[in-house]
């Protein structure tokens, strides 16, 4: 069915933040289907731990797995009140929401997350881990140790540290999902840091799918184009902000709600032979 009212299109207004950015801040406020989605039980009663689940993608799956019958454990970094609203949502569908606030760049806090999701649930069904940090630079003597070095840690690290963390408390059908990109295979420049840590979740994630299928634990990798989250004016130029998008076919960028489904689906046991792939969601641009 038709929408009665389609997604926003650029140009859309200048709107400056800072890192990690808030969803309160941002116009067009972003979709996370508040108002749309509606669940089936696909995901009854699993448990499941989300990285950046405060905002953008990650707010937009808790609020899907929620609906669909999940517990979700939502780590972030520092925006209590972007991970209160997704509190709000998870517990107005009838389920359990647990906030763990820290840096997924230590691999102690990463540790830290998986033992709050163990000691609340007794086990944890699916991983999502989507979190990520990224800055624009237009030249490479721009970017400094420090922030590759970050971009690293945040990106890619932690997946390691989480997933290691995460795998003795999963049981035979449970799920990882790594949040990748179409900057996987179509690497924009002046991302270069964030680009080529989704270079290596998408290699991560294939591997990882052949290690653990011995434990009948599936690996996938989505990899969305542009996506409207507060991530964007927090980390691009105002022009980039206001002509974002547009790249793409349907010139437009994904609202988190048209991501979450994608993500409803590797959770689920319906996806029972699916791992090792990657799901391009990009609005009509091809990755190879």
């Amino acid at each position: 069915m038709l929408r009665e009212h389609p997604y926003p299109t650029p140009p859309f207004p200048a709107q400056p933040q800072t890192l990690p950015g808030s969803s309160e801040q941002m116009n067009p406020r972003p979709d996370y289907g508040e108002t749309t989605y509606s669940g089936s039980g696909r995901l009854r009663d699993k448990k499941a731990v989300i990285t950046g689940g405060d905002s953008g993608i990650g707010r937009a799956v808790a609020l899907a797995f929620a609906r669909e019958g999940a517990d979700v454990l939502v780590s972030y970094l520092n925006e209590h009140d972007d991970a209160r609203e997704t509190m709000r949502l998870v517990e107005a569908a009838g389920r359990q929401c647990v906030l763990v606030p820290g840096d997924i760049a230590s691999p102690e806090h990463c540790r830290t997350i998986v033992q709050e999701a163990v000691d609340a649930f007794s086990r944890i069904d699916i991983l999502v881990n989507n979190a990520a940090h990224q800055m624009a630079f237009e030249a490479l003597d721009d970017i400094s140790d420090e922030e590759w070095h970050k971009t690293f840690a945040v990106n890619i690290s932690s997946m390691f540290y989480l997933t290691k963390a995460a795998v003795p408390h999963m049981p035979a059908g449970s799920s990882i999902i790594n949040t990748a990109s179409i900057n996987a295979d179509t690497p924009n420049p002046q991302l270069l840091a964030y680009a080529t840590t989704k270079g290596a979740i998408q290699n991560f994630t294939a591997g990882l799918a052949q290690l653990l299928a011995e434990k009948g634990i599936r690996a996938n990798t989505v990899a969305p184009g542009p996506v409207w989250t507060p991530l964007i004016p927090a980390s691009m130029p105002a022009e980039k902000v206001r002509h974002f998008g547009e790249q793409v076919p349907m010139k437009r960028p994904a609202q988190p709600c048209e991501i979450a489904p994608v993500y409803v689906l590797l959770a689920s046991d319906e996806s029972s032979y699916v791992s090792g792939a990657t799901v391009a969601v990009t609005g009509g641009k091809p990755i190879l």
